[in-house]
């Protein structure tokens, strides 16, 4: 298997919507943002199923020193020897990777988040950096393209955080600040005992809309003549504020249930969305 064969299974195999964004773009582009998307998974797996944090530091600093191989010439890891050759053509540097690493790094340190503020700094390592990367590798000429790309990925971390609430839980985590809980008067135990409230499903509301805003936010930053060249965000954008719309059609049930999309639907959404050009309504 060679390592852009291993980077195509391992984005195939996660179901992300991440993926259907990628079918339309020219080869190498494609074969470029889903090294980078396979890195992200690697490394995302090495938090999620490590049994133990010790292990998983030890893993993501291994990571730590991969990342620094690749950019010297030796990547040993099939991810990072499908990456390597894109470095230079798409201006991928080494402090976003490693601030991504960082990202992962929060999640062994803590398992709530006192505000906003705290979990944005989170949501940019996980995804906004991300954002910026893949933006790059679209093919992003303007400045005003990287900021659009940093806040929809807040935007698609944000509707993460909203559609996984009950996953996390059971792995002890609650990203929802804890100001907000008790601004909606939701107890974390109810969070962690799966027992959703009408208090709940309007705490819920609130981090809904604040998605759509940072959506709408990063579309207006969008401008016309970058738009074809990033209609692979906007695809992920389509999927994901139809994600938003599905769990709050279905009543914010995440504490119990996950609401997702089927792998037709989402290729339609991204067909549709590739040949209109145009952001999504949210």
């Amino acid at each position: 298997m060679t390592p852009d064969e291993y980077c195509r299974d391992k984005a195939t195999a996660s179901g992300s919507s991440f993926y259907y964004s990628f079918l339309f773009l020219p080869p190498e582009r494609r074969r470029a943002i889903t090294a980078l998307y396979a890195l992200c998974r690697e490394l995302d797996d090495t938090v999620d199923e490590a049994s133990h944090a010790e292990v998983a530091q030890a893993r993501l600093g291994w990571w730590r020193s991969e990342i620094d191989r690749m950019f010297a010439g030796q990547p040993q890891h099939p991810v990072t020897r499908a990456l390597a050759p894109h470095l230079e053509a798409y201006a991928i540097r080494h402090h976003p990777l490693t601030e991504i690493v960082d990202g992962m790094q929060m999640d062994l340190e803590q398992d709530r988040y006192l505000d906003f503020e705290g979990l944005r700094l989170y949501c940019h390592r996980v995804a906004g950096v991300v954002g910026t990367l893949a933006a790059s590798i679209f093919g992003a000429v303007r400045p005003s393209t990287l900021e659009y790309a940093e806040r929809l990925g807040l935007a698609f971390q944000l509707t993460n955080i909203i559609r996984d609430v009950g996953e996390d839980a059971r792995r002890g985590r609650v990203y929802l600040p804890i100001d907000e809980l008790r601004r909606f008067e939701v107890p974390v135990h109810e969070i962690l005992g799966a027992r959703p409230s009408e208090r709940f499903v309007a705490l819920m509301r609130f981090q809904a809309e604040r998605a759509r805003a940072h959506y709408r936010e990063a579309f207006a930053l969008l401008e016309a003549p970058e738009r074809r060249a990033q209609r692979p965000g906007l695809i992920m954008a389509a999927i994901y504020a139809r994600l938003l719309d599905e769990i709050e059609r279905d009543g914010f049930r995440v504490l119990t249930h996950r609401t997702s999309l089927t792998p037709l639907r989402k290729l339609w959404l991204a067909w549709r969305t590739w040949m209109r050009g145009a952001a999504p309504p949210v």
